[in-house]
């Protein structure tokens, strides 16, 4: 099947989760946003399928993904539809809900994140909320990301089938979207990050396994990984990492 991937064609974002198991995964897909116009894509398309008249189920807002006649959105949402069909996913039920709901967990990692830089309101300028980010940075940097990456790591040390992924024994969509996580934090709060990353080995060690998949390696180094940058989700404010 021939997937389109709906999102905003500057930044990585939530749609970085969703081009990660496409791109493992060597799936066919366009993105659509990040197409010229002039071949009938574009924001444009993205924006006439948003408004579609004829679209009973609307995407609240991007990413969203359509295949064949369904358009799914919400990233975890996404992944849930495309694990089993990507292979990205255990067989089990019981495992696919597992995984399914770490992706839930790491939503809400990724939304404390973006809240770090607009603890306000979305429609601020990060100029206009200065002082509240960082007292929300603060408290992000020295108690969410201890929390969120203790449970991380926990999970890696008590996976019964080892500890390379974090469900059963090969890679699933959520060991993607923790390399993504990690880079992200990486980038925004390389501090902290420096100062806890002793202390999660085999996050560290996930991390680098899944940069060296060939696919994803191949990925990092081509024009379709677009650049961490401060428009994003994960932003590198220098007074937010202290």
């Amino acid at each position: 099947m021939r997937y389109e991937l709906y999102y905003w064609p500057g930044i990585q974002g939530r749609g970085e989760f969703v081009r990660l198991a496409l791109e493992e995964a060597g799936a066919n897909y366009v993105d659509v946003a990040r197409r010229s116009e002039r071949s009938g894509m574009g924001m444009a398309a993205m924006m006439r399928l948003m408004e579609s008249p004829e679209l009973a189920r609307l995407p609240f807002a991007p990413p969203f993904l359509k295949a064949g006649r369904q358009v799914i959105g919400q990233t975890a949402n996404i992944l849930l539809f495309l694990g089993p069909r990507l292979e990205l996913v255990p067989k089990g039920e019981a495992a696919r809900l597992w995984v399914h709901q770490l992706q839930l967990t790491i939503a809400d990692l990724v939304t404390e994140a973006h809240d770090s830089h607009h603890p306000i309101g979305n429609g601020l300028y990060y100029e206009e909320q200065k002082p509240e980010a960082r007292r929300r940075a603060e408290d992000f940097t020295q108690a969410r990301i201890p929390k969120f990456l203790d449970y991380f790591e926990t999970l890696l040390q008590r996976n019964p089938d080892g500890d390379a992924w974090l469900v059963g024994d090969t890679l699933s969509y959520v060991d993607l979207s923790m390399f993504q996580v990690i880079a992200g934090l990486r980038y925004a709060f390389p501090k902290t990050m420096k100062r806890l990353e002793p202390d999660y080995p085999l996050l560290v060690a996930l991390h680098d396994r899944v940069v060296a998949r060939p696919r994803i390696k191949a990925y990092l180094k081509s024009k379709r990984r677009i650049p961490f940058n401060n428009e994003g989700i994960f932003r590198a404010y220098k007074e937010l990492d202290r």
